[in-house]
């Protein structure tokens, strides 16, 4: 049975992920890049054409507005980022509607070499029957998060729609740069005004996360002796050299990304450019507990001071910055929100999973900084890359979340 919701969450998705919004993490603006404005601008026009109140573009890059509440109750916040991720390319983003999809294997218009396939990701074969939105294989898709633009856009139409429908106050924040761990500035708690919100920022129909990884970045920085490579015996000391020690010298087979799963933690490079006078190296560092962060960095520092110890003629540095932290600790002491969304997931008919998210979102930030926060799915799949999909009505069902909690929320006055 078709959910009234499917079209405009398929076309709002289909034309929100053709805009570029891609974040930058290297640039100092905020938000990073100029071409996320595009997606805020518009959303901040839309909000005021369905008849939100407040709405507007704050001087850090987060469009806000309000839903009036029509009943007693908590101030509810509503999120989702604009950016796309750096990873992979996301410019020129061309989504397709694949429509009743018949339960096979999906190739790519612009990557014939491309396939997704149920018997890979066997989440794909439950959706037998529905429409699938994907990219066409050279860019990502960004359902994360426009996914939850669109569900949180539609959800906001249909209550601005429809005043009979009892909820208390509903503050909408859409922001940019999530993807690069700048999504929640130090203004945007106070301007948010909420009791708590949820992030729409999740997976697979009936996630509810109140668990991320705490998160910090670091840069290394090796500066070696430059010098004419033809009169460089005994005064030349190769910065690149000394990079490559530093990863090679790391836990290769336990402790990054492609080794480790569940609660397992990981220091991760993501970055290495320079030349032979001087290498810079980015790493995230994850894990659950503070500790294991703590540990991971600490450990990082070492192996950079063993390096220079092997060449006193370098300096290598070692910056170590906070990301986020797990949205857990701050969750368990009032799990109100949580429960909401369970409660409202059983009306709906379905059995609510959490799960720690090996990620965070701007909820971990929110949360740690007062507005408890937790996420929210969306139906999005595959992120971050060409094979990333979602379905219409996975979409429609986290619509019929967002609605259903709201309202039971009124019901409670809590």
């Amino acid at each position: 049975m078709q959910n009234p919701f499917d079209q405009e969450l398929e076309d709002r998705l289909v034309r929100y992920a053709a805009i570029d919004s891609q974040s930058d993490e290297d640039s100092p603006s905020s938000p990073s890049t100029e071409s996320q404005f595009g997606m805020l601008r518009l959303l901040e026009t839309e909000l005021g054409e369905i008849g939100a109140q407040d709405v507007r573009l704050t001087e850090y890059g987060v469009v806000l507005a309000t839903i009036p509440g029509t009943a007693p109750g908590p101030t509810i916040g509503l999120l989702a980022h604009v950016d796309t991720a750096p990873q992979f390319h996301a410019s020129g983003v061309k989504p397709r509607v694949v429509r009743g999809y018949n339960g096979g294997e999906i190739t790519f218009p612009d990557d014939p070499s491309l396939v997704l396939s149920p018997k890979e990701f066997p989440y794909l074969a439950e959706k037998q029957g529905h429409d699938l939105v994907t990219a066409s294989g050279s860019t990502l898709l960004g359902a994360d998060d426009k996914a939850g633009v669109a569900i949180i856009m539609t959800a906001a139409r249909h209550l601005l729609a429809h005043p009979e429908i009892a909820h208390g106050p509903i503050r909408i924040a859409f922001t940019p740069d999530e993807e690069i761990g700048r999504g929640v500035a130090k203004a945007l708690p106070g301007d948010l005004a909420a009791d708590f919100a949820y992030t729409f920022d999740g997976g697979r129909v009936g996630e509810i996360e109140y668990e991320t990884f705490s998160a910090d970045g670091a840069e290394v920085t090796v500066t070696g002796v430059s010098i004419h490579p033809g009169f460089a015996k005994g005064k030349m000391v190769n910065a690149i050299h000394l990079a490559s020690k530093i990863v090679e010298m790391l836990p290769q087979a336990t402790m990054t990304p492609e080794v480790t799963d569940g609660l397992e933690g990981f220091v991760h490079a993501t970055e290495m450019t320079g030349g032979s006078s001087q290498m810079k190296l980015k790493f995230i560092l994850r894990d659950f507990e503070r500790d294991g962060l703590a540990a991971k960095g600490e450990m990082l520092r070492q192996v950079c001071a063993a390096v220079q110890a092997t060449e006193p003629r370098a300096t290598i540095t070692c910056e170590i910055r906070p990301q986020y932290r797990n949205m857990r600790y701050w969750l368990e002491e009032d799990m109100t929100p949580v429960d909401l969304a369970r409660d409202a997931c059983r009306k709906l008919g379905m059995e609510p999973v959490s799960v720690p998210i090996r990620g965070g979102t701007d909820g971990s930030r929110l949360t740690e900084m007062g507005v408890p926060t937790p996420n929210l799915f969306t139906g999005m799949q595959n992120i971050h890359g060409p094979l990333e999909w979602i379905s219409v009505q996975d979409m429609a069902v986290a619509t019929d979340l967002c609605l259903t909690l709201v309202g039971l929320a009124a019901e409670t006055g809590e």
